[in-house]
């Protein structure tokens, strides 16, 4: 089972796939070793899909098992028809979903300038309490960071108050790490659950390891 990999021929798998508990939503046309590598690593099912027409489907869309938001006004209903959950569009301006809103099944961290009625929507979808903050210094807090049910890793040079805020909002303590040799960007490199990880194919092993202790996945 090999858990560092390409989408798309990039090591910034984030950007192109976004994955929960029970599925991973990946651009059409990515080669079936990498999809079965991916199912049979986080034991869930794939979804083949386009965001409003693009293939960076990790930036344009965020989920967990109560929903998937999604950003523009095209691809709802292919999700919706494939996972049965409810599937809907993020209001306002800053709405890139995947870049701006980080979230597991019991809160979300989102882009301190998102609008209220945005957050409305991410409470109603994803059934989470909202933070807004900054992760590392990054408003992209989607990209600076992963969460899962079990652990949480962030980009280094968190603030005390960005680590206070995180903690108290998913219970857990963030932990911080680079992907790809180097990238503060952790969350465009990784996809996680509660199960397991892949990382784009540039990580390093110390990296990995680092990833593996913040989301609590060094015994799988």
């Amino acid at each position: 089972m090999i858990r560092s990999i390409k989408i798309m021929d990039s090591p910034v798998i984030g950007v192109f796939s976004t994955c929960t508990e029970d599925y991973c939503l990946l651009p059409k046309g990515v080669d079936k070793s990498v999809l079965k590598n991916i199912e049979d690593t986080l034991k869930v099912s794939s979804v083949s899909c386009l965001i409003n027409g693009s293939i960076l489907v990790g930036s344009l869309c965020r989920g967990n098992s109560n929903g998937f938001l999604i950003s523009g006004n095209y691809g709802a209903d292919s999700i919706q028809k494939e996972t049965g959950l409810a599937v809907d569009y993020l209001p306002g301006k800053i709405n890139a979903v995947g870049n701006i809103i980080l979230a597991n099944d019991s809160a979300a961290a989102v882009h301190p300038q998102i609008s209220n009625r945005a957050v409305e929507k991410i409470e109603e979808i994803l059934k989470v309490d909202v933070v807004r903050t900054t992760i590392s210094g990054f408003k992209t807090v989607g990209m600076a960071a992963c969460v899962t049910n079990k652990g949480l890793v962030v980009a280094p040079g968190i603030t005390e108050d960005e680590f206070a805020i995180l903690e108290n909002a998913f219970g857990m303590e963030p932990i911080t790490a680079s992907v790809n040799f180097g990238s503060r960007m952790v969350g465009s490199g990784i996809l996680a659950n509660s199960k397991n990880c892949i990382a784009g194919d540039e990580t390093s092993g110390y990296e990995f390891g680092r990833i593996l202790e913040g989301l609590n996945l060094l015994d799988e």
